[in-house]
């Protein structure tokens, strides 16, 4: 007796599908969406990018130009991950996409350009030394970041067996954080922690992998691996790079915001940032990437809050969303100025002295527009420790 045929087994489900079939399309991600806020177009926020992507996934639609510029124009910026009640991992989805899109049509030399040079952080670093020399002859349309600041000198350090942790240090901020890193290495010398940047660390790869080139940020995602072998902790300053270098590095790698370190040991530890009261105000930017991805900013409000006469304002028009967006600031300024300008007013009708933000992309391109003092809120943090310790001292005389 014959028997019944048997259905073929159905075939492996396409990644990019399974992810996008999260999103059930109820609608609760369009009012965290900046882009969407500002065009009102369906194709502009991330339930109709999900369906364009899907779409092209199952070939029931053909790519067209208008399709891939919707794609290009996110943000990255993950406000609807943060919201969604069905936990789509749009990041992840994003990523993917865009590695598509990238098959199917070449990045533009901007963007190759901005990827070749930020996987060689060491040329980097002499040709961003060079613009600091040569910036104020250049032509304001050869002037698309702000000069890197000089370097501080060199502070004499000892080996001690006190508990070492690492520095990334990534790819621009190698020259653009110098003064940071200085910041964080005196508030870990505090601390009683030795700092040390370990020799062969590069780009972290997140600028590669959401322009959709996976195959160069893997390939800096294992030449960091390499680099912090056998490191426990590494303090991360820039909260766009956190993810990366955490997915990059050993399970065993202990991979921490520095504003996390610092609060824990500062303020939850309770050695207090004391000393003589100086009344300030300063604005707060909470970057994209610290809300939504890594999630620190009830550390930072807490390490802000421990600083006596310190006055924060928080920067929230525009959804807080700065508009930089990895390489955008600098393949599409004009847009991403659009998105930075809300921020601007608020920042000027709020009487601050300096304006705080945790990712250096974002404190680059507030630095594009407006002459307040743009810094790290770890640099804050080091220079009121220096203040404190005296006082300390004193009282402890």
């Amino acid at each position: 007796m014959p028997t019944a045929a048997r259905p073929n087994p159905p075939g492996p489900v396409d990644p990019l599908v399974a992810l996008a079939d999260r999103c059930v399309q109820c609608g609760l991600c369009l009012p965290a969406c900046p882009t969407y806020s500002v065009s009102r177009i369906e194709a502009e926020s991330p339930r109709g990018r999900i369906a364009l992507v899907r779409a092209w996934a199952l070939d029931t639609i053909e790519p067209t130009l208008a399709g891939e510029t919707h794609l290009e124009q996110c943000l990255g910026c993950r406000s609807c991950e943060a919201v969604c009640p069905a936990g789509v991992q749009y990041g992840a989805l994003l990523v993917q996409a865009r590695a598509r899109q990238r098959e199917r049509r070449p990045a533009g030399w901007r963007q190759r350009a901005i990827e070749w040079l930020t996987a060689r952080p060491g040329l980097l670093r002499r040709g961003l030394g060079a613009y600091r020399v040569t910036f104020r002859w250049l032509p304001r349309r050869w002037r698309p970041l702000p000069p890197p600041p000089t370097p501080p000198s060199v502070r004499a350090t000892t080996r001690s067996v006190r508990p070492q942790v690492a520095i990334f240090v990534g790819c621009a901020a190698s020259a653009y954080e110098v003064q940071v890193r200085d910041a964080l290495a005196r508030c870990c010398d505090a601390l009683g922690f030795e700092v040390c940047e370990p020799a062969g660390q590069t780009c972290c790869g997140s600028l590669h992998a959401h322009a959709g080139n996976v195959e160069e940020a893997a390939r800096l995602a294992q030449r960091n691996r390499e680099a912090f072998a056998g490191v426990e902790t590494v303090l991360t300053l820039a909260s766009g790079c956190h993810e990366a270098v955490a997915q990059a590095l050993a399970p065993g790698a202990n991979v921490v915001d520095a504003i996390a370190f610092l609060a824990e040991r500062l303020v939850d530890q309770r050695p207090p940032i004391d000393g003589c009261i100086r009344e300030e105000r300063v604005a707060l930017h909470l970057p994209c990437t610290q809300r939504n991805v890594v999630r620190s900013v009830p550390a930072l409000r807490r390490l802000l809050s421990a600083i006596p006469g310190l006055q924060v304002i928080e920067l929230t028009d525009g959804h807080g969303c700065c508009g930089a967006s990895g390489s955008q600031m600098l393949t599409d300024p004009q847009r991403a100025a659009m998105f930075r300008e809300p921020l601007l007013q608020q920042l000027a009708a709020s009487g601050a002295t300096q304006l705080l933000s945790a990712n250096l992309g974002c404190r680059l391109h507030f630095a594009q527009g407006t002459a307040v003092p743009v810094r790290h809120p770890v640099e804050l943090v080091a220079e009121r420790l220096a203040q404190a310790s005296p006082q300390a001292a004193a009282a402890g005389a």
